[in-house]
This record gives structure tokens, C-alpha cells and sequence, in this order.
């Protein structure tokens, strides 16, 4: 079934009414390759690979609706668990999906962004990220954030370890932490509030994934599985964000006279 959803819990009072236009910021959770391939009699590995084509698509598609920031979570902090030799080519896709899509990211006015812990990684594929991110710094038709490593509590304690050393160095005080202060410390602090998160492959959790930012975000749930998901997929799930009412912690009636 496509177009399951919900809205994520509401925890602050600060965000205002969204515009009317579609979604500025997307995030998905590729989730279904290992299962793609299964039906098809293959290893998981292949429906990884076959996965790559969908991230050229979702691509394509934010560039052309004027979606500003694309989240796509590559690789979690508890991938690390699944067996070794799909890990082992997770990286191997990794590094070669850097070699040959950088330049075409770059050419497009794609601007790629890496989020998550990169300690794990060894030093020669940490230069590759570091190497496209520079060279497509420049770019401003879309922001690619490609989640590798990442978790979402990772990020929450990462931005905390961070505030907590500058009120340490007397850098701020503890009166001058706010949301927005927090805001700035996470992994998409440059980023437009997230708007849209989608998982593919029928499971209706949200993984550790972008869990700050999915405060006032509309949840949008669909049973294909990655290596299917296309535009078309992809337009009805932004087609659902764009009938549905943002209220905010307003009623639907505030909501209402602020419009008319």
C-alpha cells in the first residue's frame, strides 16, 4: 500500500505555518534492497547495487520540483551489526558510487554533503568525501546529504558535547542554549527544516534517523521497495505532503483565518 502515514510527534512551539509550495527539505530511508533481491532469487548484495539507479532518480526529481536539500540515509551506526560481507560491499558501493557520481552530481549544480560519524571510515574513503564535498561546495541547485554512519541519537549527543565545550571555554552561558542554539550544532544545522520524511519497504519506523529534525515533520510510508522507487513514486508522496494541514500545535481553525 502507498501513502500510509502520520505526523511526528510535536515537541516545540517555535516553528511557524509551512508555505503552501512543496516540501523545501526530504528525507528517505532507502530501506528494501536485500528483500528486492530476495524475490528475485538474488543475494542482498544486488538489490544495493540495483538501489543506486532509484538514488539517480530521487535526485533528478528534487532538482526539477525545486526541492532544496535531499537527505538520503546510506548507512546507519547499527549497520554495522548486519553480516560482514554485505558491510564490505556496502563500502565498496560507497566508494565507487563517490569515483563515478561526484562529477556528474557536480555537472547538475548538486552540492554533496556527508553526515554522520566518519571515524569509522578509513582514512582513503574519508578523502574521497572530503575531496567531492569540496568539489561541489559551490553548487546551489540541490543539497545532497548522504547519511553514512549516522544515527539520529548520535547527532542529538554530538550536538550536546558540542554546546556543553563551548559553555566549558565560557564561549556562552547555560541562559543562552535555546532550541535554535541546539539547532546549530546538529549535522544539518545549514539545512531548511525538514519537511517530508519517506521510508520505503513497508516498515513504519523511523529507524534513529534525523530524530531532532523530525520534530514537525510529515511522515509519508510506502510498501515499494528501493530499487523501485522512482519519480512517479516519489510525486505521490509529495503530492500527499502538499494536501495535508500543518498545523504546528495550532488548531485547524487558526489555521485557517491566518490563510483566508
Amino acid at each position: 500500500m502507498i501513502g500510509k502515514r502520520s505526523n511526528a510527534a510535536k515537541t516545540t512551539d517555535t516553528v511557524g505555518p509551512a508555505s503552501v509550495v512543496g516540501p523545501k527539505h526530504v528525507a528517505i530511508i532507502m530501506d528494501g534492497n536485500g528483500r528486492w533481491a530476495q524475490k528475485k532469487g538474488k543475494i542482498r548484495t544486488f538489490g544495493h547495487k540495483a538501489g543506486v539507479e532509484s538514488v539517480r532518480a530521487v535526485v533528478r526529481f528534487a532538482r526539477q520540483t525545486g526541492i532544496e536539500s535531499l537527505t538520503l540515509f546510506a548507512f546507519s551506526s547499527e549497520n554495522w551489526k548486519r553480516p560482514e560481507e554485505e558491510v564490505s560491499v556496502l563500502m565498496e558501493l560507497f566508494n565507487l558510487v563517490l569515483n563515478s557520481e561526484a562529477k556528474r552530481l557536480h555537472k547538475n549544480g548538486v552540492r554533496l554533503k556527508v553526515i554522520g560519524d566518519l571515524s569509522a571510515f578509513d582514512s582513503k574513503l574519508v578523502g574521497k568525501i572530503r575531496k567531492a564535498e569540496e568539489m561541489t561546495s559551490g553548487n546551489n541547485d540541490l543539497v545532497l546529504n548522504i547519511a553514512a554512519n549516522y544515527g539520529g541519537r548520535w547527532d542529538i549527543v554530538n550536538a550536546a558535547k558540542e554546546v556543553a565545550e563551548k559553555v566549558k571555554q565560557g564561549e556562552m552561558s547555560l541562559q543562552d542554549i535555546d532550541e535554535a542554539v541546539f539547532n546549530q550544532h546538529t549535522s544539518t544545522a545549514s539545512l531548511p527544516e525538514l519537511d517530508l520524511l519517506i521510508r520505503t519497504g513497508g516498515e513504519h519506523r523511523i529507524s534513529n534517523f534525523l530524530l531532532w529534525q523530525c520534530a514537525y515533520a510529515e511522515l509519508y510510508f510506502t510498501d515499494v521497495l528501493w530499487p523501485d522507487f522512482n519519480e512517479d513514486v516519489f510525486q505521490l508522496a509529495v503530492d500527499d505532503f502538499n494536501v495535508r494541514q500543518r498545523r504546528f500545535g495550532l488548531t485547524g481553525e487558526q489555521i485557517d483565518t491566518a490563510s483566508s
